[in-house]
């Protein structure tokens, strides 16, 4: 994966900041926060941060000019965050291999085919006074749950990306997303944080 998308020039009309520190302190919250719903994990995304911002040191002659700076900083941050996933997913599943017998059932079943979603559901978390406690119920789903459903209402991404991203199909996406969307409901009601039902939060 390419997580160093390439930076996009503009005018020289365009203000740069002072200083690196400057420009760093002005998207750290939005690169921290990306990595943090992926990887559910605050002590790998404050890495994850950090090598997003060694990056951006290294280009920051071309950053700090560009407007979009804040979007090549996103991408950057959620391809380490998948990067990061896969490379531990592999590691697991190697040493799992090593220990674990052949179940004879087959492998992973074929996942159902399920309509897109539907309601605004990013209008509604985008909403500053809920976003931490969904932030917190984000943290609480399983992985192959959580990112997808990150990419596609928090990323913006399309199915279609998130399934080559993922390597997975474009039908477990979708189930995974709907599944995702389901448990977070449940979270957030079982948590009592939420100040509406779980079906008017997700609709």
């Amino acid at each position: 994966m390419n997580d160093e998308p390439t930076v996009p020039k503009d005018s020289a009309e365009l203000k740069p900041p002072p200083d690196f520190t400057t420009f760093m302190r002005a998207y750290q919250d939005m690169v921290y926060s990306t990595a943090a719903r992926i990887l559910g994990n605050e002590a790998q995304a404050e890495d994850i941060s950090q090598d997003v911002f060694l990056k951006a040191y290294e280009r920051f002659g071309d950053l700090q000019t560009s407007p979009s700076a804040g979007g090549w900083l996103k991408t950057v941050a959620t391809n380490l965050s998948i990067n990061h996933l896969q490379r531990y997913r592999k590691r697991w599943r190697f040493f799992s291999e090593l220990v674990r017998e052949d179940s004879g059932d087959g492998g992973d079943t074929q996942p159902v085919e399920f309509a897109a979603p539907d309601g605004d559901f990013l209008a509604v978390v985008a909403k500053s006074e809920r976003r931490e406690w969904v932030d917190r119920a984000l943290e609480k789903l399983p992985e192959h749950h959580r990112v997808p459903l990150v990419l596609y209402h928090f990323e913006e991404l399309p199915y279609e990306q998130i399934a080559r991203t993922l390597g997975i199909s474009l039908a477990k996406v979708k189930t995974d997303i709907l599944r995702a969307r389901a448990s977070l409901a449940q979270i957030l009601a079982q948590s009592g944080t939420a100040h509406e039902s779980p079906d008017a939060t997700l609709s």
